[in-house]
């Protein structure tokens, strides 16, 4: 359903009139108990009946407001000026906030309780709890997301959802659970992405889903991204064992590669500079010698030769 705008007139000249017509009531009912005329409760009470009815056609719409106005079942238009005015008194209008709202995946908030003396039993609370999915490889992970969102059109968010607040959130909380099954945590491989280290990448899709699925309903989304991304709490000491592994094994390699090339690098120097000869027998015991004291996780304790070159 299209919006279209709906155009009303002041309501000040009105709510004039509507004093006016109270105070002219006021007037007949006196005179009719003045002079005992009975006939003029013919248009006393017609009178009184159009006066109530009159009240129900006053507007008021705030900024980053839109009233959805309807006539009998039939809609009539939406009210998106800001200000007072007056309409059909047998519109029914609904209120629609067109401000930016933040929505976070995973939050449940509790209402506050209080007693019938007034007092507070159970103040509002509000429990974050990520959303536990399976990623690419069937990884149990927890992830929250950040959407920031608001309706467009009015009409749309009234007429075609039930509740516009609460469709937003249950399709937040199934485009994050698609998300993360088509990315994998953390990918080894550089050339596939992944949740943890393609992040702007991840949250343009996210938003993209939002808006696919958000828009039959009049919302935009505006900026979507990952709030929260971590492994599940049975496999995280795993995963973190796993983590060290991989950092160790990439540490001992780089130390390894380095450890080589200054090795080389001090046989060739003895080489050029004629320092000593050393025959395959040595060269082999100093290269291996050279290799633990570089690629040693301790530190190694010397040992001092006091005896000749070859003892």
């Amino acid at each position: 359903m299209e919006d279209r705008d709906l155009k009303l007139v002041s309501g000040w000249p009105f709510l004039v009139g509507t004093f006016l017509g109270l105070g002219m009531l006021i007037v007949l009912i006196a005179g009719a108990a003045k002079t005992e005329q009975a006939w003029l409760l013919w248009l006393i009470i017609p009178g009184f009946v159009l006066w109530f009815l009159s009240l129900f056609g006053f507007i008021i719409n705030g900024p980053n407001q839109a009233r959805v106005v309807q006539l009998f079942g039939a809609y009539v238009g939406t009210v998106k000026e800001t200000g007072f005015f007056y309409g059909n008194p047998f519109y029914y209008s609904k209120r629609v906030s067109l401000r930016v709202r933040i929505l976070e995946t995973g939050v449940t908030a509790t209402e506050e309780v209080k007693d019938a003396a007034g007092h507070v039993l159970r103040a509002a609370t509000q429990q974050r709890q990520p959303l536990k999915v399976n990623d690419k490889e069937g990884t149990p992970i927890e992830i929250a997301a950040v959407v920031v969102w608001k309706v467009s059109h009015p009409a749309q968010a009234v007429f075609q959802v039930d509740d516009y607040e609460e469709f937003v959130r249950v399709q937040a909380d199934a485009a994050l659970r698609n998300l993360a099954s088509r990315y994998s945590y953390d990918a080894p491989d550089s050339d596939q992405h992944s949740l943890r280290a393609h992040i702007e990448e991840v949250a343009a899709q996210l938003r993209s889903d939002l808006h696919e699925r958000m828009h039959q309903a009049g919302v935009d989304v505006t900026e979507a991204r990952i709030s929260y991304l971590a492994y599940a709490t049975e496999i995280a000491a795993a995963m973190l064992q796993r983590q060290q592994a991989g950092a160790i094994i990439a540490a001992r390699s780089r130390i390894v590669e380095g450890a080589v090339g200054m090795v080389e690098h001090a046989l060739q120097m003895l080489a050029d500079k004629n320092i000593m000869d050393l025959d395959a027998e040595r060269r082999a015991a100093m290269v291996s010698n050279l290799l633990v004291v570089l690629c040693s996780h301790a530190v190694p304790q010397p040992v001092l030769n006091v005896g000749t070159l070859h003892n």
